[in-house]
């Protein structure tokens, strides 16, 4: 039986073996991003630093519906996510690049809507594998007044290509795990039946090998395929200076009267909200 300890109340995490940890997103009712969430990828962090025997840890959600929603829109977790980190850079710079960075290999096993932050944490991960059926992933905050503040506007360029990430960021639509795969968002669309086993054998074929070599071998792989800290800090910087336009203060108030961070129709199509959100009688989306 695997021994699972609780960290940060939404962040657990079970050890499938010395070298490999499944890590689960609990922080109903729609797995926002917000300062707990943060805290408790911090801990996780520190533990996987402390663990030499780790090879691979997977990232997967109790919420099937819902992956990682986005960031906390409400400004409570703001202190927190712009204090520093450990390596001197706010906490969400922090905890993504020491996330791409370090020597274990992490895996994003993705169920259900991943948008914003939550496809900002996915992109961080080395490896992205989705269910075809049951995934939807979104970059919609241009829709919502603002730009991608976490590594979108820089990681995705280098993924998808420039005009797909233009599509992907200036349109601030929702896609299915099929696009994603073609655009190269993702590793792997795969049936929904198949996803868990898939992902696990994987794991545990990664967890089989020597760290060393594993280290060595994505370590080579960053340096030629990451965007810089400084561009991600300027990226940051600049998302922080939307949130002050008055007209992404009436996008956002706009988004909370249409119930964004409540369970409804808002979170489930938010895409297909955003090109009628300063509707005075909205229209059928």
């Amino acid at each position: 039986m695997s021994d699972v300890h609780e960290m940060a109340p939404p962040v657990h995490i079970s050890e499938e073996t010395s070298a490999y940890w499944r890590v689960l997103f609990d922080n109903p009712p729609l797995n926002v991003v917000d300062q707990a969430v943060f805290e408790g990828l911090q801990d996780l962090l520190a533990r996987m630093d402390a663990s030499p025997d780790l090879r691979v840890v997977v990232f997967e959600s109790a919420n099937p519906d819902f992956y990682l929603a986005h960031t906390d829109m409400t400004g409570k977790s703001r202190n927190y996510t712009n204090s520093g980190g450990p390596s001197g850079v706010n906490i969400i710079t922090d905890t993504l690049v020491r996330l791409t960075k370090s020597p274990v290999v992490s895996i994003a096993k993705i169920r259900g809507r991943v948008r914003g932050l939550g496809s900002e944490f996915a992109l961080a991960c080395d490896m992205r594998f989705a269910s075809r059926e049951n995934t939807i992933l979104g970059q919609p905050e241009v829709g919502a007044g603002v730009i991608p503040g976490a590594g979108g506007t820089e990681r995705l360029p280098l993924l998808a290509g420039r005009g797909r990430a233009l599509e992907i960021i200036l349109g601030a639509d929702d896609f299915d795990a099929d696009t994603a795969e073609r655009y190269g968002w993702i590793n792997r669309s795969l049936p929904d039946s198949e996803l868990d086993g898939f992902v696990d054998t994987l794991a545990r074929r990664l967890a089989s090998f020597d760290r060393r070599p594993i280290e060595a071998a994505k370590n080579l792989v960053n340096q030629v395929s990451l965007p810089s800290v400084d561009r991600l800090l300027d990226g940051r910087n600049a998302f922080h200076g939307t949130l002050a336009w008055p007209e992404t203060q009436q996008r956002v108030a706009a988004l909370f009267k249409r119930g964004m961070q409540q369970e409804g129709d808002l979170e489930n199509r938010f895409g297909a909200h955003l090109a009628h959100l300063l509707d005075d009688h909205p229209k059928a989306v």
